[in-house]
């Protein structure tokens, strides 16, 4: 139910292209591109996404999604112009780009970010925001757009590698990055943090950011925090498939400078 059959067939085998291949620049850019546009909301206009009625952010388990389109009468997915969907996309994407700059892209743990970065580099500014606590992982919402990059196509809520949600060792393991950034900065960086937190959790998310940053004892001092509201302010996807059920994560942003 979640792709036409047709649309499905296309989509199938550009999948199996770049599980063969995809080394250039082009593949790479078609790739995300498809990612991009695998699933989401309909409209009332020409498809903009590949999908049945669903969430653009994340992918809404089967079960699920099976529900709600039975009951919303969704059960036989739109036939999508596959290579038109993607055209558009692309005409869009690439009408204005942006200036060539240079720029990394590092694939690792953060807790050991110090291992990852050369010695010779020193930052001065350091935008993050770690997984709310609460979040354990953020896999099983990505599960169709993986199954695109060649993993099975269950969804998979493993957690190996995540942070602990235990409230001490959730802030231990935090301490471990800003410890590890800290070796990489210089004196005087500026650190800012978004951070959140589920309100089904009994937490206070900003006494257990300030422990973490004192727990690292790497000079990191906060200068202010700025409440930065709940996500709910914006569009949420889960809006659009009729299953907000609960209240959106509160954040706020935590500015903090490295002090020798």
């Amino acid at each position: 139910m979640c792709f036409n059959p047709r649309t499905l067939r296309d989509i199938c085998v550009l999948r199996e292209h770049f599980l063969r291949s995809c080394s250039t620049d082009e593949d790479v850019a078609l790739r995300a591109l498809i990612l991009g546009i695998l699933h989401g909301p309909k409209h009332r206009t020409a498809p903009t996404y590949l999908s049945n009625q669903m969430p653009r952010t994340y992918a809404t388990k089967p079960d699920a999604a099976i529900r709600f389109w039975k009951k919303q009468h969704l059960t036989r997915p739109p036939a999508v112009n596959t290579l038109d969907a993607i055209t558009r996309r692309a005409r869009h994407t690439f009408a204005l780009m942006p200036p060539a700059c240079g720029g990394e892209v590092h694939l690792g743990d953060a807790r050991r970010a110090h291992r990852l970065l050369s010695r010779e580099r020193r930052f001065s500014w350091v935008i993050t925001s770690p997984p709310y606590f609460g979040m354990r992982t953020y896999r099983p919402d990505q599960w169709l757009r993986n199954w695109l990059l060649g993993a099975e196509p269950e969804v998979d809520y493993g957690e190996e590698g995540q942070l602990a949600h235990h409230a001490d060792k959730f802030a231990d393991e935090l301490a471990a990055v800003w410890r590890a950034v800290a070796r990489r900065c210089q004196d005087g960086a500026r650190l800012i943090v978004r951070f959140g937190y589920l309100p089904s959790i009994p937490v206070d998310a900003r006494d257990m950011l300030r422990s973490s940053l004192t727990k690292a004892g790497a000079g990191w001092r906060i200068t202010r925090w700025v409440d930065a509201g709940s996500s709910s302010n914006g569009k949420r996807q889960s809006q659009q498939f009729g299953c907000c059920t609960a209240d959106a994560a509160c954040e706020m942003d935590a500015y903090a400078r490295l002090e020798a």
